[in-house]
């Protein structure tokens, strides 16, 4: 089978060389032409016709042998250097892939061309259209549908059952669950679900009066009066919730405080105290050995692909208007803010760097690991048929430079005679 198989382009440009092949001979058979039908005049006029037509079948021959050259024998005769590409097609393809490493895949090439381009600005104002932040959901739905169509449940608990589970059961808990907890609680970010949990625990005593008096009655005395009990549950039940809307509106509460407390010290015991670190790494191990976890697991993956798939069938759903939104703010950023434009133009720099600099010579390699594999003829002709119709221009320039250049050397001529 051919490596370079041919193109639907490929009959446009055969067409367009056997055009200009057409021309550039037409041009030699016209200048044979004259030359013989002006061979006997070689004064006045006619002379200079003559000349011209003569040099003119010299330079348009000269040039179509360069041109032929370049691709096979001309006339099949094995000329010394001729036949250029078949014969030299592996060390082309080696000085292009010098060519290349050296003029293109450099750090300061790959620089200075993506800060030329402004990738970050262009790609703010394209993000800015609304039709385009439309077109870049639809990908990423179509993206997204099919990777999901690919991971079939046996796939997923494939990997949970043999990569996932193994791996997280090597991995110590400890230390990790720690370092996070650690900064959570330094940067507060757990207030948020705080709020969230004493939010719905207040609102569901509230609804829920008498579940609670059940609850609390249940440890009442037997021997304490009802009227009694009644007057206790519904002291403790009003003070529970005072005590509740008071640690959500105070954020220095003794509560809040002792909770935040709690977590400093649990993170801190994740990370240095063995007895805790030992007691996590077993509830890890029960946790994950647990013959129920796998399909816990891909049931959940189920039901998020269930609701992602949802998701992405309505228009009008959280997941487009997010993602709307975010684009759109994405696009803003990288019109208005500068700095924030530099820093990630920035980033994109290094990595570009990064990759070029690790993985510029293997990219090159690959031109001539490719063209070695080419057969010497068959590219030669795909090469002439891209390029060629290019090169017929110099045959048909080398017949009118030539025509010129006869007619000024006989006028030279005659003036020194």
């Amino acid at each position: 089978m051919s490596l370079l198989a041919p193109s639907p382009a490929d009959a446009q440009r055969r067409t367009g060389l056997r055009r200009m092949r057409a021309l550039a001979l037409g041009l030699l058979v016209l200048a044979a032409i004259v030359y013989a039908v002006t061979l006997r005049h070689e004064t006045g006029w006619l002379g200079y016709v003559n000349a011209g037509a003569e040099a003119a079948m010299i330079g348009a021959l000269a040039d179509w042998f360069a041109v032929t050259a370049l691709f096979r024998h001309p006339l099949g005769l094995p000329v010394p250097h001729t036949a250029i590409i078949p014969k030299r097609k592996n060390e082309i393809g080696r000085n292009l892939q010098d060519f290349v490493t050296e003029n293109f895949l450099t750090d300061e090439i790959a620089r200075e061309r993506l800060a030329s381009a402004r990738v970050g600005e262009r790609l703010g104002a394209w993000l800015l259209v609304p039709g385009h932040r439309t077109r870049v959901m639809a990908e990423v739905v179509r993206v997204t549908r099919a990777g999901l169509g690919r991971l079939s449940d046996d796939a997923v608990r494939e990997v949970i059952e043999d990569f996932l589970l193994p791996r997280l059961a090597k991995e110590p808990i400890s230390p990790i669950a720690g370092s996070l907890l650690e900064g959570v609680v330094g940067e507060r970010t757990h207030h948020g679900l705080v709020d969230l949990g004493l939010e719905q625990l207040h609102d569901w005593l509230r609804d829920n009066p008498g579940t609670f008096a059940s609850v609390i009655g249940e440890r009442a005395p037997w021997w304490s009066p009802p009227w009694v009990d009644d007057r206790v549950i519904g002291w403790s039940y009003q003070q529970v919730l005072t005590w509740l809307r008071d640690i959500r509106v105070a954020p220095g509460h003794p509560a809040r405080v002792a909770f935040d407390d709690l977590l400093t010290r649990l993170a801190h015991d994740l990370q240095s105290d063995p007895e805790v670190m030992e007691q996590a790494e077993a509830l890890k191990e029960r946790l994950l050995s647990h013959p129920q976890v796998p399909d816990t697991a891909v049931g959940l993956w189920r039901s998020f692909g269930s609701a992602l798939e949802s998701a992405m069938d309505d228009p009008t759903s959280y997941f487009h208007v997010r993602g709307e939104e975010l684009l759109e703010h994405l696009g803003r950023h990288l019109v208005e803010d500068e700095p924030w434009r530099s820093r990630l133009e920035g980033h994109l720099g290094e990595a570009v760097s990064f990759f070029v600099n690790t993985y510029g010579s293997e990219i090159a390699e690959v031109i001539s690991v490719t063209v070695d594999q080419w057969d010497g003829r068959e590219a030669a002709e795909r090469i002439e048929l891209h390029v060629g119709r290019d090169l017929q221009f110099i045959r048909i320039n080398g017949t009118i430079v030539g025509a010129l250049a006869g007619v000024v050397i006989h006028a030279l001529s005659s003036v020194a005679t």
